[in-house]
């Protein structure tokens, strides 16, 4: 079954994107990857800390 993903803008300062950049080139993954893995797992230390979020179907909504 294919993954539906979102896309949106993000706006980053120059010295985090180069340093983004360096981290993904030095894992072999695209700039996308790479952010969507730091997001990832930012998000898994919340959840560790703070419990599980709970998502709705509503909150799955694109609109």
């Amino acid at each position: 079954m294919a993954v539906i993903k979102s896309r949106f803008t993000l706006r980053l300062d120059l010295t985090d994107h180069a340093k983004i950049k360096k981290i993904a080139e030095s894992e072999n993954r695209s700039m996308t990857n790479m952010i969507e893995t730091l997001i990832k797992n930012q998000i898994q230390q919340y959840e560790k800390e703070h419990g599980e979020i709970v998502v709705t179907e509503e909150d799955l909504s694109l609109e």
